[in-house]
């Protein structure tokens, strides 16, 4: 794989480079390698740019990623809050920011235009990664289990109501009464190949567009909820409002969502010249990123009402990462 033996080439060279280190002695500054649960790697110097999407998990694991990579002595400019994927995209491929948190089906889908998702996480994750460093320079370091698919829910009242647990029931109340099921969805979700649009397709209906509205991704949950606008909603697998309103999903029986696990994205220049740093920083806090801890991260912003800056802080803390 071209990403892979780039990197064994670059942790080749920083692992020579850190022997001859521990064998000269500190350099002029006389200053130490940051210790931690992130290893000793040492970006003091280093200047990053850090960007995200607009939603609560993306604001906390670009948070995670700004504290972690000022804790090992770089300096971080934040320019997060981007209005959407293609806004994060652009501006890490223009150079305008260095890393962000992307998800593999999002890569494989939108970015590199498959229809076809790949249900393996480790086969999308090798076959994105791949794929996007020899065609756009985007280094993908290794994906978090978590997965943060799409997925469609409603409230257990709506759910007892109607009867449907899966998306094939779902799609058979449709057809049989299209006034008997409304629709939030987001802007993305509503025009995105693996959003609505494939979703009928691949369940073979059309949800009547009077019975969709589109809002704000944060207020579908409530909405979902209290069933006033809406009794079934877009949600994403990790919002920690599902488990706190408990909300259900339906079950995507004809598995039409992709995987998306999160993974930090990097531009070409700035993985060239840091790629074993990072590496080495990031594997740890990737591996303890499961769904599980996601939607609780998620949900001490969402119904704790916890600022990201705070709720990154305390777990990068609480896991020995600073």
């Amino acid at each position: 794989m071209v990403i892979g033996n780039m990197r064994k080439r670059l942790v080749g060279a920083a692992l020579i480079v850190a022997l001859l280190g521990a064998a000269c002695g500190s350099d002029e500054g006389g200053g130490t390698a940051p210790s931690g649960g992130a290893g000793e790697a040492d970006l003091s110097g280093a200047e990053f740019t850090v960007g995200s999407k607009e939603f609560t998990e993306q604001l906390v694991l670009s948070q995670i990623a700004i504290q972690v990579l000022e804790g090992a002595g770089a300096t971080v400019e934040d320019k997060t809050k981007l209005p959407g994927s293609v806004q994060a995209r652009s501006a890490l491929e223009n150079g305008q920011i260095d890393m962000y948190w992307e998800y593999t089906g999002t890569g494989w889908i939108v970015y590199l235009k498959h229809t076809k998702p790949i249900l393996d996480a480790q086969k999308q994750f090798d076959a994105v990664a791949e794929e996007d460093m020899q065609k756009n320079g985007v280094a993908w370091l290794d994906p978090a289990p978590a997965d943060n698919t799409y997925a469609i829910a409603a409230s257990n009242e709506t759910i007892e109501q109607d009867g449907a647990k899966t998306l094939t029931e779902l799609t058979q109340l449709i057809e049989e009464d299209p006034s008997a099921a409304s629709l939030c969805v987001g802007t993305e979700f509503a025009v995105r190949d693996d959003g609505l649009p494939g979703l009928e397709q691949h369940y073979g209906f059309q949800w009547p567009t009077d019975q969709i509205s589109k809002v704000g991704e944060g207020l579908i949950y409530e909405q979902v909820d209290t069933a006033d606008t809406c009794s079934y909603g877009e949600v994403f697998a990790t919002d920690g409002r599902i488990k706190g309103l408990d909300l259900t999903v339906l079950e995507d029986d004809k598995q039409f969502f992709a995987i998306y696990n999160p993974a930090l994205t990097i531009n070409e220049d700035a993985f060239k010249e840091y790629g074993p740093e990072l590496e080495q920083i990031f594997e740890p806090i990737s591996d303890k990123l499961t769904t599980e801890e996601l939607q609780a991260l998620n949900a001490q912003v969402d119904v704790d009402g916890l600022p990201e800056e705070q709720v990154a802080q305390m777990w990068l803390s609480e896991n020995g990462f600073i």
